[in-house]
């Protein structure tokens, strides 16, 4: 499939857009002719981003998550400039390593809010502007294969991405009725982040066990994320995508020096 000019034109909103994923998506979408709206907590670092990208219409909006204000300012401004969006990538994550036994309640509650409850809103938000404006839009939450195993020390990321797995589908049930996709990318293990930074040897190991022996990369996850978001892939929704090189298979290691709960 040759998606170049596929989305010339095309609005897409990218959360956590300064992330390992979320830069490398702005930039696939862009290099196919899309506008961009880049969100992540850095109003500089996005304004650098969207000038890089070089496509006339993209804009930055800095804001929090975890903030219903910011939530409903960036449906908001999105309205303002472009009506409604075509494509909604709900990309951005946390990655918490607690036993649950140790992890304090803010924490979850941090964590849920950027997992599952701003994927909720937008998705709640940008759909309801999709049908006012009438647009047969793609909403693409960004999964895990830990939504379908339980990884010790991860255990709180894993529910989280469960929950994340219904939501696609519920929403993707409701919003069928408009015309509106909403489908899951499951990314593999892939090093670098900035938020839920790795150690050396955890990711040797992590790798080590890929059944097709390397990590996930841009090359992997564009084309996927671009033919979820085409016509292409226009009779799917309430669907995951999984992109992880085998990697779901799951494993009982614990990757941190702590070794046990309490």
């Amino acid at each position: 499939m040759d998606f170049k000019d596929h989305f010339n034109g095309k609005g897409v909103v990218i959360t956590g857009a300064l992330g390992l994923f979320g830069r490398g998506l702005a930039e696939t979408f862009a290099g196919a002719g899309a506008k961009v709206c880049v969100t992540d907590r850095d109003q500089a670092g996005l304004e650098k981003l969207v000038e890089e990208l070089g496509v006339e219409g993209s804009f930055a909006h800095a804001g929090d998550l975890t903030d219903t204000d910011d939530l409903n300012g960036l449906i908001d401004a999105v309205g303002e400039h472009w009506g409604a969006p075509d494509v909604v990538i709900n990309n951005a994550a946390i990655y918490p390593s607690y036993f649950m036994l140790d992890m304090e309640i803010e924490d979850w509650d941090q964590m849920m809010s950027v997992n599952l409850r701003a994927p909720f809103i937008l998705t709640r938000g940008f759909g309801k502007q999709m049908i006012g404006k009438g647009v047969k839009g793609s909403i693409i939450n960004i999964g895990s294969g830990a939504s379908r195993k339980m990884r010790l020390t991860a255990a709180p990321y894993c529910i989280s991405k469960t929950a994340l797995d219904r939501l696609t589908k519920g929403m993707g049930q409701e919003l069928a009725l408009f015309g509106i996709r909403v489908n899951a990318l499951e990314p593999g293990f892939s090093a670098g982040s900035e938020v839920s930074k790795l150690s050396e040897e955890h990711v040797a190991r992590v790798t080590k066990a890929i059944p097709l022996g390397r990590p996930t990369t841009m090359d992997d996850i564009g084309p996927a994320a671009m033919y979820l978001a085409s016509d292409y892939a226009g009779y799917i929704t309430g669907a995951t995508l999984t992109v992880d090189g085998g990697n779901s298979i799951g494993t009982l290691d614990v990757y941190q020096d702590k070794k046990t709960p309490l």
